[in-house]
């Protein structure tokens, strides 16, 4: 069975970005970070953070209209101290959708749910690609973990872009240890995972595992050790 040791990830992953810097980049260059307020931009962030002093580390806070957990967001940039932008992404949205209504057929669900859940990622994608021209000699990061690409969680042309990934070899469980490795506040560490994306009808929004139907921890055993759990 894999031991999976937080300490040493931790540092290698930090050696990790600073090296990729110093090959792709100059003393200069800084790290742009879309911030969701999940565990994945939160550790990604402070990963950044430690590889590069908090100068040269951007936020990018992205909601689509109204975002209810905003408030995770903002503790994050609070606590590492980094400079923060936020770029509501809702018009652009809805613009688009309104665009792309000519495409829907007869009596056809629109927009449908493949549309709605993929959409926003890949317009702050384009955001956070937007931002680091304007600022210019910045690298923009991919914050997915290997248990979302695993089960296809990620969005091609979305989240799962990037100039560089730090987390992305790592379990959804594995970054949460390296996120309390690396003192993040309890409510970012132990925050349920959602896509913010899947609205219920209620106005809340179903967790990850709920709408997988099997656990992250069932995931990360299946991934490090080949052992399958009882609803995987």
């Amino acid at each position: 069975m894999m031991e999976f040791n937080v300490f040493e990830q931790t540092e290698n992953c930090i050696d990790w970005i600073r090296k990729w810097f110093e090959r792709n980049g100059d003393e200069n260059s800084k790290a742009i970070i879309g911030i969701s307020g999940g565990i994945d931009s939160s550790t990604t962030a402070a990963l950044c953070v430690k590889a590069l002093g908090k100068d040269r580390v951007i936020g990018i806070m992205l909601p689509n209209g109204i975002q209810t957990d905003i408030d995770a967001s903002q503790l994050l940039v609070k606590h590492l101290g980094i400079k923060h932008y936020t770029i509501n992404i809702g018009d652009t949205y809805h613009a688009l959708v309104d665009e792309m209504r000519v495409l829907a057929e007869n009596g056809k669900e629109w927009p449908g749910d493949q549309y709605t859940t993929n959409t926003p990622a890949r317009i702050r994608m384009t955001a956070l690609f937007g931002a680091a021209a304007m600022i210019g000699n910045c690298f923009v990061a991919n914050t997915c973990n290997i248990s979302e690409t695993i089960v296809s969680w990620d969005t091609y042309g979305g989240d799962d872009f990037g100039c560089f990934a730090p987390i992305a070899r790592f379990t959804k469980e594995e970054v949460k240890k390296i996120a309390k490795c690396l003192e993040l506040p309890e409510m970012l560490v132990n925050k349920t995972p959602i896509d913010g994306m899947s609205l219920n009808a209620d106005g809340s929004y179903s967790s990850d595992e709920d709408r997988f139907g099997f656990t992250y921890k069932e995931l990360n055993d299946l991934i490090r050790n080949g052992v399958k759990g009882e609803h995987y």
